[in-house]
């Protein structure tokens, strides 16, 4: 089968050329084959340095921003300045107010990712994370439902695309085979944040009264602050899109009285890129029949599935931690709770960095890596569900724990293999549309977790040893379907993906559909770097 040729494709190893101060003059002196491949690692690393930390920060405030409303509902119980008491609403009117923030992120993740191919995605990212932390400071002026209910609408609206467009936004700047690792880096910010603002919590609630807020509305107040200038501050900080050497940014419309962001790679490190990595340099407009090839792709419904699964458990623990931990010792204080949440997202961001690195690297399995952690998940939540007594309480919290180790790796793992897949087939719409779907429908999970389960059941959050037994096992049953769809993905890749692909693709996919096509440097080394290749106790000195 030939391979479609796009209309400015270039063969990468075509490309060469030097640099004479910002001017690129082709000379046939420099090739990939003429790169020792630790140069070529250097300029991943120097990336790595310019984005990684940037999306650390900025996913770890509006992870804080978007969950705190959980901590909240047990900070200072005993002096009646919870959330519930302040704004003098039930636990079933909690409960709907955290599902609105999901109905809004389903609803509008999609639109948000693909606006976000047409503009600068610096300039997007940024507007998403100062727009959090407005939301966010202005839930310090709840006092009734209705407040609680349009705060909530509103921020599901103006954070969606924010995670999806993370993991576009890698694929601008590494293939396939280089961004599960690195979506596991900033995904661990999720759990940092988790773990950290359970145990500051502890210190907000400590500045209960002070200035007239109680401890819950110190904690909304600074940590919106602080992420409308870390917003801001992204402007600068986050590269744009890479273009080809020499290539100048267009500064037209509104996009020249923005400040200008440095370009992530210059001089020789920007033309190894280019040798590299073509495929990121060609930015053909797509259209809505592309699109609509991506939505119909069946590819996406099996990753939807896995997702849905794993991040309900994932959001309906992190919102009802507090909660859960509780049931099972009621005589717990609003602070001994608080700090008791935090480890399970210690034992999270563990998993993360032991296991994601080994999902790259063997990804032909990545089914088994996603098995394996929501099976941890299960037992976990059944522990938390019959283990212990009343007398002992503890094994159920050591279940917990399992929870959340089993949780690390899950979410990264999806995401990864959706940019996988559908770069190969669809290109730069492929992912930008299929990691929202695969984000936003899987979001549904958390609309259930948050609004059916737990507290929004009323029956179920009955006082007892039988306390929340059912939602549990509904968790259990939705982590059963993620592993089914996991399998599926596999069987089906394997036995009935084997049809044309569109656009490009780059060797050693784990789509495993066929042996693919090479189209840049990055993608003859695909399966170099896999498996046992390059691991430290395989280099050479």
């Amino acid at each position: 089968m030939e391979k479609e040729t796009l209309p400015d494709e270039r063969p990468a190893a075509n490309v060469r050329g030097s640099f004479s101060g910002n001017d690129f003059r082709p000379d046939g002196e420099m090739g990939l084959g003429a790169v020792d491949l630790e140069r070529i690692e250097k300029v991943y690393r120097k990336l790595d340095l310019r984005i990684i930390p940037a999306f650390w920060t900025l996913y770890f405030l509006c992870s804080a921003i978007r969950s705190n409303v959980g901590l909240a509902q047990t900070m200072n119980l005993a002096e009646e300045h919870d959330l519930g008491s302040v704004l003098n609403i039930t636990p079933k009117q909690i409960s709907t107010g955290l599902a609105l923030f999901y109905v809004c992120y389903v609803i509008f993740d999609l639109p948000s990712n693909l606006i976000m191919t047409r503009l600068s995605p610096r300039v997007w990212m940024s507007r998403i994370v100062i727009a959090v932390g407005i939301i966010g400071s202005c839930m310090t002026a709840m006092r009734a439902a209705w407040s609680f209910y349009l705060l909530r609408l509103l921020l599901g609206i103006v954070i969606a695309g924010m995670w999806p467009g993370m993991a576009y936004y890698l694929t601008l700047f590494y293939p396939p085979s280089r961004t599960g690792k690195r979506i596991g880096q900033y995904f661990t910010a999720a759990q940092v944040s988790a773990a950290v603002v359970s145990l500051v919590s502890a210190g907000f609630q400590k500045m209960d009264g002070l200035q007239g807020l109680v401890g819950f509305q110190w904690m909304f107040l600074l940590y919106g602050l602080v992420g409308i200038c870390v917003g801001i501050s992204l402007l600068w900080w986050l590269p744009d899109r890479p273009l080809p050497p020499g290539e100048t940014p267009d500064r037209t419309g509104l996009s020249k009285w923005l400040p200008k962001s440095r370009p992530a790679l210059t001089g020789e490190d920007a033309l190894i890129h280019y040798e590299d990595l073509t495929r990121v340099y060609r930015r053909p407009k797509w259209t809505l029949i592309d699109l609509w090839h991506v939505v119909i792709d069946w590819r996406v419904w099996p990753l939807f599935l896995m997702y849905f699964g794993v991040v309900g458990v994932g959001i309906g623990v992190q919102n009802y931690a507090t909660v859960i931990i509780r049931g099972t010792n009621a005589d717990l204080t609003g602070i001994e709770l608080s700090l008791l949440a935090a480890p399970i997202w210690i034992m999270d961001l563990i998993a993360i960095l032991i296991v994601t690195p080994f999902s790259d690297r063997f990804h032909h399995h990545r089914a088994l890596f996603f098995s394996v952690p929501v099976c941890i998940q299960i037992v976990g939540l059944l522990m938390t569900t019959y283990a212990g007594s009343i007398a002992n309480p503890w094994p159920r919290y050591g279940g917990l724990l399992l929870v959340g180790f089993g949780l690390g790796p899950t979410v990264p793992i999806t995401m990864t293999w959706t940019n996988e897949v559908f770069q190969s087939r669809h290109g730069e719409v492929g992912v930008a549309a299929a990691s929202a779907l695969v984000s936003g429908l899987g979001n549904l999970g958390s609309i259930l977790t948050t609004y059916a389960l737990f507290a929004g059941w009323p029956a179920d959050a009955k006082k007892g040893r039988t306390q929340y037994r059912k939602s549990t096992l509904v968790m259990v049953g939705i982590l059963c379907l993620s592993i089914l769809s996991a399998v599926a993905m596999t069987l089906l890749l394997k036995y009935v993906g084997s049809g044309p692909t569109a656009k490009q693709v780059s060797s050693g996919s784990s789509t495993s559909e066929g042996e693919g096509v090479v189209v840049d440097g990055a993608a003859r080394r695909e399966l170099q770097e896999r498996g046992f290749g390059r691991l430290w106790w395989s280099r050479r000195s």
